[in-house]
């Protein structure tokens, strides 16, 4: 293989599969190099090692979110970046000072206590998405169940009524601009979805605000010990990042779970014989479907990783889909092991101030998923093609039809 071989911005090559091979060469004999651009552009740095990638994602300092730096996203696609941007500036896209406010206004709703709270909810919206499914015994698990929990879960947490849940499944679909043409829309149409939905989160919180519960909304909504408060652009970009962010990316992580647990027979039966591993097993979930593939980071000084100089103003790609097949770190990275430990993945991001929020909540989520389908379904199995998104930035199935065959304990179905 050679360098030129390789094009990170082909999103048409990732929605094929995953181009590990070129991932795995790049970390043996380019870790860090400099990415050509289309349109003579100045090209962008690539990085693949995983102490790498964790040590970049760690600086906030040197390597900047910023939206006024070029953001997190679209290593080479301008529009795209200032798309993102006329909708407001997210959490993802700040750096300290404003970063580390906003973080500490909207952890109040993501402690481990309203965390917890939620885990017999989600029990039950698993059971009523599974067992309609069941019945029917053939189904598509993307439409019908990985992206409906995430989807309930988020409403739940938002206060957004069942029956208004889809419109955040639409509202994200249509935002996060992807290029697959199954969603594709216009940019006044992507733009008209945040309007959308801010005027959406308007009126919640105005309710919220005339009428308080004990819900994620109210708790945002009111200042903190120090007085401080989220300003109604900030409660509406925080509700469309949750809205996008946490329905898109759990989503992905069931899929691929699901996915690589019908690939590999052997580990669910060990799933179904062994329940106490669900917690291995969800590491070894989000380790192998690496939802985000990577972020971008913009240099605000002259720095350098592994010996390679680096310029201010340069633009960095962080690849966590690499790193979390680093044949350094992990043994044996290309096997699907639901007992694998240790497994520091960096699926959320691998430390740092930009650390995945909601973790906990996907963490739950998943491992919930797989205890129930554990303990119901008996056999898996794929019975058509799987559909995968055209994108390089979101590792994303779009559609995966299976089979469920209940277990004899659930043959009630």
């Amino acid at each position: 293989m050679h360098l030129d071989e390789i094009d990170l911005l082909d999103a048409e090559r990732f929605e094929q599969s995953v181009p590990h091979e070129w991932f795995t060469w790049l970390r043996h004999h380019a870790p860090i190099y400099k990415h050509r651009e289309p349109n003579n552009g100045p090209g962008f740095w690539v990085i693949t090692r995983y102490d790498d990638v964790v040590q970049v994602n760690r600086d906030g300092v040197t390597f900047s979110s910023e939206q006024s730096r070029g953001g997190v996203v679209a290593m080479e696609d301008a529009a795209a970046a200032a798309d993102l941007s006329a909708q407001g500036r997210m959490m993802l896209t700040m750096d300290a000072p404003d970063h580390t406010r906003y973080r500490s206004l909207v952890n109040r709703g993501f402690t481990p206590r309203m965390i917890n709270a939620l885990g017999g909810r989600i029990r039950e919206m698993v059971i009523k998405i599974l067992e309609p499914a069941l019945e029917k015994r053939d189904c598509d698990f993307v439409v019908e169940v990985a992206s409906e929990l995430p989807l309930q879960v988020i409403a739940e947490m938002l206060g957004v009524p069942f029956e208004d849940r889809h419109k955040l499944f639409e509202w994200s679909n249509r935002m996060i601009g992807s290029k697959d043409p199954e969603y594709a829309v216009s940019e006044q149409m992507a733009q008209h979805a945040a309007i959308e939905m801010y005027m959406y989160s308007n009126e919640l919180a105005k309710q919220r605000r005339e009428d308080p519960r004990d819900d994620i909304v109210t708790t945002l909504l009111k200042p903190d010990a120090n007085g401080d408060s989220l300003s109604e652009m900030d409660f509406n970009v925080f509700f469309l990042l949750l809205a996008v962010a946490g329905n898109e990316t759990t989503r992905n992580a069931l899929s691929h779970g699901v996915h690589a647990l019908i690939d590999h027979p052997a580990q669910y039966r060990k799933l179904v014989e062994n329940p106490s591993l669900v917690t291995s097993a969800t590491e070894e979930v989000l380790r192998w479907a690496s939802p985000v593939m990577y972020f971008r980071r913009n240099v605000t000084k002259d720095t350098e990783v592994r010996g390679q100089q680096i310029k201010a103003g340069d633009k960095v790609g962080i690849w966590y889909i690499s790193a979390n097949r680093d044949e350094e770190i992990f043994e044996n990275p290309f096997t699907f092991d639901i007992a694998r430990s240790p497994n520091e993945h960096v699926a959320f991001g691998g430390g740092g101030p930009h650390f995945c929020l909601g973790a906990s909540l996907a963490r739950m989520e998943i491992s919930i998923l797989l205890e129930e389908l554990a303990k119901r379904v008996g056999a898996i199995e794929q019975i058509g093609e799987v559909k995968r998104l055209r994108s390089n930035f979101i590792n994303g199935i779009k559609h995966l039809p299976v089979r469920l065959t209940p277990s004899r304990r659930d043959a009630s179905h």
